[in-house]
């Protein structure tokens, strides 16, 4: 047979993951010779014999389970002579490849750490090729030891041997470390000088979490503040301390089993909390055995497994010399786990800087000496199975991720674009901020940054940006960016200089987003439903239908405009958005309306009288045609819930009050002038009417939401008949809603369309950027910019 050598070019992602102790002992099987190396490429192999063919396809279905093989490329070359088969040290050729996102502990790891016998006994760095860290740690690709966080640690002489044997589970593990030689935990008591050794730190931090204390907990991508979840005292003085009002705290369990105590949960759900990726899921209470303060009236509440060793060692460390290393009595049933971070600002990924930030809210820092070089959040998400939704959306019955925050798990991983195109950047908006960098025929979002009310997250923004660019080569020739001109995210844009600057409208990019997802070009009908976006008029929108493609857009329709009395105020007093829109209905009857209900003595005639002066004010009353807007003030009205202590909380409560199978539903007006106006007025005239029959408020918000349904499936449809358009997308902060989610899929299926929904970034303001860089990277490509 004829001597062959091949060139083999992989990418995706391709570094971090074991690929090429993969390649060497595939390679070896098979007795072939020649070389693999990590590259900035991806990984780059040059082999040579007799079973090239059978290489090739082993490579494409054995690869291991981390990885992610985007494509393959050969070259035929001249017969060399190898000797042998072997890594090379790693090249930078001035390229990019892409990093894998941070992995939960594997099992053969998490046994060890068990393991009274094993050297690594309880250490809580423990990690192999396929787990641990990576992207928080990495500084630079390619991806090997001295471009990470764990260059400092100089491995030992049985570590090293590990790293150095190919037929080892950590040959080239670049976090590869034991207690020997790598990174030590300790605690430090706030308001102290004591300091606790690694052998007693995680143990004392049990007992104090047992004895209702609150400690810091260094992570993966940040600080974790953590108590017991069953411990109701500490639970509200964490509330307290950490000014979170009602926003829910996410919660760790040791086990699926302690999770579904608690909740329920479908295989699919399962399938996700235990995945290497351990993202929060958003589940459904059984009846509440936990604290109230963890989720104040919420149906749902967040739970997670441990990703990390000491995430594991918390739950299941031996207290006293009897226990039992196996994971049979965890120490605890649950634990709170809410960000490390002060109001408002990023999670803390620094010991010193988390003990000046934090010191007022914890009683004891569990840190250690591994840097974090990337703060990165936990990810939250709903999954999506039912399998008559998924039917509808024609995608194989495949359940999907749908996206409430995308960060630690699953960045920095790209969204395909399936096309080469130009290097851009997408600034995002300022709620729930992430930005997208655009590289050859990806989309790279970023982790999640933060809502941008600060210079703290101003900086981070500046840091992640800094880092993405520098790690994947990009060099953005145009950049968008919001219209909305107090946005810090807009300012921050607009102050860069020698870049094509380029506004791009929110519920436009929203649409896009999900173009961008489905790799659409041409046109679809945008249904773009959330709170606020600043709008081409200088109004706030939210409640808008678009004709869309990449060239533009136009408005279609949307709800009528309110005044918002107080502005930013009613946004968290949607009491004040309930005035308005019976001020709307009734007039100078607006009042005697109100206590009719009893929603003037609750509020007071003067604070009505007030916000009616105000509503009149237009300085200090914008319009508004926000769907988000509209869903908070009938949860007001109806007394659901009169304010927003965090952000969705009235609309939240709204849907969770809704009572199952309500078929009616209330009217609305329609007007057709430049585009559908829908009023909004009749609901809230029959809402109150049906309020002063005492009706249970919970078919009152299933009539409402049922409304809502049928006002989307109406306009959609006489916009697909005009304009011949059957693709729909379904996006905005307000389709977190899953009760409008599923009944307006279920609506227009059955009116022929295909409906589309996010699956890859969150149909939030998180997924901005991506519609804002899809968009302006298209038109450069097509030369319309």
């Amino acid at each position: 047979m004829d001597k062959k050598r091949v060139k083999i070019f992989v990418k995706g992602i391709v570094q971090g993951v074991g690929f090429r102790p993969f390649v060497y002992n595939l390679a070896e099987s098979l007795k072939l010779k020649g070389y693999v190396i990590n590259s900035s490429k991806g990984v780059t192999i040059e082999i040579e014999g007799n079973e090239i063919e059978s290489f090739i396809q082993k490579l494409k279905n054995e690869a291991p389970p981390l990885s992610q093989i985007l494509s393959i490329e050969t070259i035929d070359l001249p017969y060399h002579g190898y000797k042998d088969f072997r890594i090379e040290e790693s090249k930078d050729e001035g390229s990019f490849t892409l990093i894998s996102p941070d992995v939960s502990i594997c099992n053969d790891c998490l046994n060890e750490m068990l393991d009274r016998n094993d050297r690594r006994y309880l250490y809580p760095f423990i990690n192999c090729t396929n787990c641990g860290p990576r992207y928080t740690i990495t500084k630079c690709v390619p991806y090997d030891r001295p471009n990470t966080t764990m260059s400092v640690f100089k491995m030992c002489t049985a570590c090293s041997m590990e790293y150095h044997d190919p037929r080892n589970r950590r040959f080239h593990a670049q976090p590869n470390a034991c207690p020997v030689c790598g990174p030590q935990v300790q605690l430090l008591y706030n308001n102290s000088r004591i300091k606790v050794k690694q052998q007693n730190s995680i143990k004392q931090a049990i007992e104090l979490l047992k004895k209702g204390k609150i400690i810091a907990v260094k992570g993966l991508g940040g600080f974790h503040i953590a108590c017991d979840a069953n411990n109701k005292n500490a639970v509200e003085r964490l509330r307290k301390e950490k000014r979170k009002n009602n926003k829910p705290f996410a919660l760790m369990a040791p086990d699926i089993e302690t999770i579904k105590k608690y909740c329920y949960v479908t295989a699919e759900e399962e399938e996700i909390l235990k995945s290497n990726k351990r993202p929060i899921v958003l589940l459904n209470k059984k009846v509440n055995k936990l604290p109230e303060a963890i989720a104040p009236n919420n149906p749902g509440i967040g739970f997670m497994l441990p990703y990390t060793p000491l995430h594991y060692l918390l739950f299941y460390y031996p207290i006293s010399e009897t226990d039992s290393d196996k994971k049979s009595s965890p120490n605890f049933d649950a634990l709170v786990m809410t960000s490390g971070n002060i109001s408002e600002e990023p999670i803390v990924t620094d010991n010193k800087e988390a003990m000046e930030k934090l010191s007022g809210i914890v009683d004891a820092f569990l840190i250690h000496n591994r840097d974090i070089f990337m703060r990165v959040d936990d990810s939250v998400i709903r999954v999506i199975s039912d399998k008559s939704t998924l039917q509808k959306l024609k995608v194989n019955n495949n359940p999907i991720i749908y996206f409430i925050r995308r960060s630690r798990g699953f960045v920095p991983d790209p969204v395909e674009l399936h096309e080469e195109g130009p290097e851009v950047l997408g600034c995002g908006a300022d709620m729930k901020n992430i930005f997208t960098l655009t590289k050859g025929s990806f989309a790279i979002p970023s982790q999640h940054i933060g809502d941008m009310e600060n210079y703290e997250t101003l900086q981070f923004f500046e840091e992640s940006l800094n880092n993405l660019k520098t790690v994947y080569r990009v060099n953005p020739v145009a950049l968008a960016y919001d219209l909305h001109p107090m946005y810090l995210s807009t300012q921050w844009a607009l102050r860069q200089k020698n870049i094509k600057k380029i506004p791009i409208q929110h519920h436009y990019a929203h649409v896009a987003s999900i173009m961008a997802e489905k790799g659409f070009k041409n046109k679809v009908i945008g249904v773009s439903f959330d709170g606020t976006g600043y709008g081409t008029d200088g109004n706030l929108w939210g409640g808008e239908f678009l004709i869309a493609d990449i060239k533009g857009f136009e408005r279609a329709g949307h709800i009528k405009y309110i005044p918002l009395p107080g502005g930013e105020k009613a946004v968290k007093e949607p009491w004040r958005i309930a005035v308005s829109y019976v001020r709307a209905c009734y007039k100078d009857k607006t009042l005697s309306t109100l206590k009719s209900i009893g929603f003037a003595d609750k509020y007071g005639i003067d604070n009505i009288n007030s916000i009616l002066t105000i509503i009149n004010n237009t300085q200090f009353s914008p319009l508004s045609s926000g769907a988000g807007r509209l869903f908070d003030a009938v949860s007001a009205l109806t007394g659901i819930c009169d304010k927003n202590t965090f952000e969705g909380e009235a609309a939240i409560a709204l849907e969770a009050s809704v009572s199952s199978d309500i078929k009616g539903s209330y009217p609305v007006n329609l007007e057709l002038k430049n585009c559908y106006e829908i009023d909004f007025s009749p609901a809230i005239l029959h809402i109150i009417n049906d309020l002063n029959k005492n009706m249970d408020k919970g078919i009152i918000s299933a009539k409402f939401h049922n409304t809502v349904v049928k006002v989307i499936i109406d306009i959609v449809s006489r916009l697909s008949e005009k304009y011949s358009i059957y693709d729909i997308a379904l996006c905005g902060g307000v389709f977190q809603n899953m009760y409008l989610l599923y009944k307006t899929i279920e609506g227009l299926s059955l009116k022929g369309m295909k409906v589309h929904i996010h699956d890859k970034v969150p149909t939030n303001d998180a997924g901005i950027s991506l519609g804002q860089a899809y968009i302006i990277r298209e038109r450069i490509k097509s030369g319309i910019e």
